[in-house]
């Protein structure tokens, strides 16, 4: 046991000194093919005896292709065309009858070259034989069929065509079948037996398209009342679930082209009334170009307004929190004058969709408005108020969360109802409501605007105390506050007002406050006060437009050189500012000048000068091209500095010769 294995250990395991590569095969495989071989020699036949010995050698070749490859069909019909081409009929049928009995009568390729050999050779009681053998074993190859009875129309032989047929119908065909066998009686105007096929086709096929036929027909070979019945025969046959929308079309499209406006105006609102609404698109586009030809403005608009809720409809099912296509959807209601109670049910449907983030008050904005639109649709359209300020009730107590965040707009409107239903007092206790549970500066704002068309001054100031308590860092307050009192010509009120506020050094917007302050001292001409607020304000800030405001009031008064020495103090002060800031007070002090004409003095010695320089970009490291503003005046500053620059270095270039010298 050992010694034979030992024998078939492989001993030397180096490769072979000549390697064979895939690429070399090929190559070799290629020359080969490739290598020219001659061609036969040519054979002339020349006499009887030499034109058997070949027959007889052909045919000895086809019987051993045929024995070593029984399956393969080509040689079969190799050997029977070959046979044909000798004029050897019989024997071509010979070979035929062996291959199909090789195949089992199943090859259709041998039948079909069978046939087409009987038919070159005009055998036509031969080739009618095949046929008829044909379609016997094989009636569903309609390929037989066709054939069929195109030999026998060819031959001209109608009625064995017609009863070709016939016997082809009977095994249940296709629709392309059918129509062939319709075709070929309206070549010959036989309409009524065309009839007869349609009636048998139609129970066949009962497609919808082909009762639609059916109706062309009778309207192109008969009457418009035979086509009336086919459709209506249609509508019978088919249950209303299985109704097709095409149907309907071509039956109002041929009541269209008999001048019946009235039947096909009916056969689609039937349709309308019937069909699923999201599956007749095409029928609506028919039923709209129908009455834009031949219906009223009144119908048009209606079919407009069905076209589009259907639209909306189907874009809401996919998406019902798309409040815009709400809006849309309850637009198309209002403008298109729905029922109130459709269109109100719209609106239950929009409003049912409250948004599910109860802290974002965001996503809540455009869905506020559906509750808005609906209590103003059911006050002015539906004129019952009483059920619009339910609506605003049930979304202040149920719908918007108060506790995140509230809507001003709600309870304004709220408020505003009941005063349109002479209920000032229940106004007043919707605003107190608001006020207690969610006290927003627009609520604030709101209420104060209904107290004051009440002419309740009392209330408003009440309020603006509450809201200043609230808001105490907000100008807005204390600026309406103050032109409330100094409309009630409350001066002294109005100027303490002014004054607390002023000195609240957090407040929100103190500009505002102070130019407010100093336009009410304006209209009530106190000048002086005036003067005083512009000193006051100038020693808390520096801005240059508070210069050119207190040198515009100087010019109203016609003070023109008490304006001038604002612009000449302003000049001064802002030396050490911006340069751009200088600028802006200068063309304003040059504006006012020129406007005195003749009065004014020229200061365009004082105007700057704009130099181009050159600065280091370091996050670049590249110089750059900038320009600056140069004042006259700057340069006078920076020669006496450059002078006591060098007063110092002499005098300490001095000091050190002189301890040299020690």
């Amino acid at each position: 046991m050992e010694k034979a294995n030992s024998r078939l250990q492989v001993k030397n395991k180096a490769p072979a000194a000549v390697q064979i590569t895939a690429e070399q095969l090929i190559r070799e495989a290629r020359e080969r093919e490739l290598e020219v071989i001659p061609p036969p020699p040519k054979q002339k036949i020349s006499d009887p005896v030499e034109l058997q010995e070949y027959k007889l050698r052909k045919r000895k070749e086809f019987e051993d292709n045929v024995r070593k490859n029984r399956l393969n069909v080509s040689h079969w019909l190799k050997y029977a065309s070959w046979e044909d081409s000798q004029s050897e009929i019989d024997r071509a049928r010979s070979v035929l009858e062996r291959a199909l009995d090789v195949f089992g009568s199943r090859s259709i390729t041998i039948w079909l070259r069978y046939i087409e050999i009987e038919m070159k050779n005009r055998q036509a009681k031969h080739a009618r034989t095949l046929f008829d053998r044909a379609v016997h074993i094989l009636p569903r190859v309609n390929q037989f069929w066709y054939k069929y009875v195109h030999f026998e129309e060819t031959l001209g032989n109608l009625p064995y065509c017609r009863q070709v047929f016939q016997r082809w119908m009977k095994f249940a065909p296709g629709e392309q079948e059918w129509q062939t066998y319709i075709n070929f009686e309206l070549r010959y105007k036989e309409v009524e037996r065309a009839r007869d096929i349609f009636a048998s086709y139609v129970m066949q096929h009962p497609d919808p398209k082909n009762w639609i036929k059916f109706a062309k027909f009778e309207e192109r070979h008969s009457t418009a009342e035979n086509a009336r019945q086919v459709f209506e025969y249609a509508f019978k046959y088919f249950d209303d679930r299985l109704l097709d929308e095409q149907l309907f079309i071509a039956f109002a499209q041929f009541e269209e082209r008999q001048h019946e406006h009235e039947r096909a105006q009916a056969i689609y609102e039937v349709a309308l009334e019937k069909l699923p609404k999201d599956k007749i698109p095409e029928l609506y586009e028919q039923y709209s170009n129908f009455q834009k030809r031949h219906g009223s403005i009144e119908n048009v608009e209606r079919l407009f307004s069905q076209k589009r809720k259907l639209f909306y409809e189907e874009k809401l099912a996919k998406d019902s929190f798309d409040y815009n296509t709400w809006f849309d959807y309850i637009h198309l209601a209002e403008e298109y004058k729905f029922s109130i109670e459709d269109t109100r049910d719209i609106y239950e449907r929009a409003i049912a969709n409250v948004p599910e983030d109860r802290t974002n008050k965001d996503c809540w904005r455009r869905y506020i408005y559906l509750w808005i639109y609906y209590a103003i649709f059911e006050e002015t359209t539906a004129n019952d108020p009483e059920r619009a300020f339910k609506v605003y009730r049930f979304c202040l107590d149920r719908i918007i969360p108060h506790e995140s965040f509230t809507f001003a707009k709600i309870w304004t409107m709220a408020a505003k109802l009941q005063i349109r239903l002479s209920n000032p007092d229940k106004c007043r206790d919707i605003l107190d409501e608001g006020l207690k549970r969610c006290p927003t500066k627009k609520l604030f704002k709101e209420y104060i605007e209904i107290e004051m068309e009440f002419r309740d001054f009392t209330k408003c100031r009440s309020l603006y105390e509450q809201f200043r308590r609230l808001y105490c860092l907000d100008s807005y307050v204390y600026i309406n506050y103050a032109q409330l009192e100094a409309v009630l010509q409350e001066n002294v009120r109005a100027r303490c007002i002014f004054e607390f506020a002023i000195k609240i050094p957090e407040l929100s917007s103190p500009e505002d406050v102070w130019k407010a302050y100093i336009d009410f001292e304006a209209e009530c001409q106190e000048y002086d006060n005036v003067r005083s607020l512009y000193e006051r304000l100038l020693n808390e800030t520096n801005h240059v437009k508070v210069w050119v405001s207190y040198a515009q009031f100087y010019e109203d008064r016609e003070e023109f050189s008490r304006a001038r020495e604002i612009f000449d103090r302003a000049n001064e002060r802002l030396r050490d500012e911006e340069p751009l800031t200088r600028v802006i007070l200068l063309e304003a002090w040059r504006t006012f000048e020129s406007r005195l004409g003749d009065k004014g003095i020229d200061i365009s010695h004082k105007m700057p000068t704009i130099v181009s320089k050159r600065k280091l970009n370091e996050d670049q490291d590249e110089w750059v091209e900038h320009y600056e503003y140069t004042f006259p005046d700057s340069d006078k500053k920076k020669s006496s500095l450059m002078d006591r620059v060098k007063r110092w270095k002499q005098q300490a270039k001095e000091e050190a010769n002189d301890g040299q010298e020690a």
